[in-house]
């Protein structure tokens, strides 16, 4: 006769000291992360508060920043935040899809491996080396082709660029004139709008690679037992499966660009005038906290360049809150 089953005794007696010591322990660890938001939060706030009530909402909309005569307004840095993160990302995406596709599905192990190590490698390379190679190495190729604005061996571009100025001169831009040269030094709103591109890239392409590998084979097999091609194959069964994992690798690059300082504020030109040109100096939210915080010695000055962290701050969660709805919107029902 087999003995009878051992039974397991309840649950509280499983419970000792230690469990509990350990259960209080991950619990204020897990606290720790909510205290650092709030006081955060409440830091920024304290700090941001004199400049918010005496400029009130005209920190947000008004395009002048000059500590000199105390004139404070952030929108020509938040226009160069948006517009340098967003046409990094723009540029970045397809780039990166392509190559998460190649290394996932299309290059042999033996030369997969080395381009996706390399593709890694260029997330840990610090911001100071982009910004350093863009000065030295973009800046100048850049610059040669700005300065075919200025020389009259090319009238139309002259011609052109006079226009120009003199619709700049009044605070003002049009289509054509965005694209013009502003100046021949070759730093700029473009040049940190390449060397954006090139630093999120990984960000997006590691993530995709990864989340396509992990597309089930057999949705891959029944494609190609239907008779479809790679690039049916590729457009209807692994990227649809996969586009939550790139839709949340597309946000981490665009928080990546968002927060970017060193580099960007290395090549963008430090300039907190009105945007006019995509060549021209321009300044973004972060590029401003590095350069100025320093010097900032009125309290409004210092006051208003906290508040521009005390955006980025609100900008940062309301990309990872759209994240989260994003992906839970893209991810298959049956995966969910």
């Amino acid at each position: 006769m087999s003995e009878p089953a051992r039974r397991l005794p309840p649950r509280a007696s499983l419970s000792s000291g230690s469990d509990r010591v350990f259960r209080y322990l991950i619990l204020a660890l897990a606290s720790v992360i909510v205290l650092v938001f709030v006081v955060s939060l409440y830091l920024l706030g304290v700090e941001s508060w004199p400049a918010l009530s005496r400029i009130g909402l005209e920190f947000f909309t008004q395009r002048t920043w000059n500590p000199v005569n105390g004139t404070f307004g952030a929108a020509a840095m938040i226009m160069g935040t948006l517009i340098t993160s967003f046409a990094a990302l723009i540029i970045s995406v397809p780039l990166a899809i392509a190559s998460a596709l190649f290394v996932a599905e299309y290059a042999p192990r033996w030369l997969a491996n080395p381009v996706g190590y390399l593709i890694e490698l260029l997330a840990a390379i610090p911001s100071v080396v982009y910004g350093l190679w863009a000065l030295f190495v973009i800046a100048p190729v850049l610059a040669r082709w700005q300065v075919t604005f200025f020389n009259p061996e090319y009238p139309e571009r002259l011609a052109l660029y006079t226009k120009c100025a003199g619709i700049w001169a009044n605070d003002q831009t049009t289509l054509q004139c965005f694209f013009v040269p502003s100046s021949g030094a070759g730093r700029g709103l473009a040049l940190a709008i390449i060397i954006l591109t090139v630093m999120i890239l990984p960000y997006t392409a590691s993530v995709a690679r990864d989340v396509i590998r992990l597309v089930p084979a057999d949705q891959r097999e029944a494609m190609y037992a239907l008779g479809a091609t790679k690039w049916e194959v590729i457009s209807r069964a692994i990227l649809p499966y996969a586009r939550a994992g790139i839709m949340g690798g597309v946000i981490l690059a665009l928080g990546r660009a968002l927060g970017e300082t060193l580099a960007v504020a290395m090549v963008i030109g430090d300039s907190q005038d009105v945007i006019k040109s995509l060549w021209g100096n321009a300044s973004t939210m972060a590029s401003v906290i590095a350069n100025q915080f320093g010097d900032a010695q009125e309290l409004l000055h210092r006051s208003s360049v906290v508040t521009l962290g005390f955006i980025l701050f609100f900008v940062s969660v309301g990309v990872n809150l759209l994240a989260r709805v994003l992906i839970q919107r893209l991810t298959p029902k049956g995966i969910q």
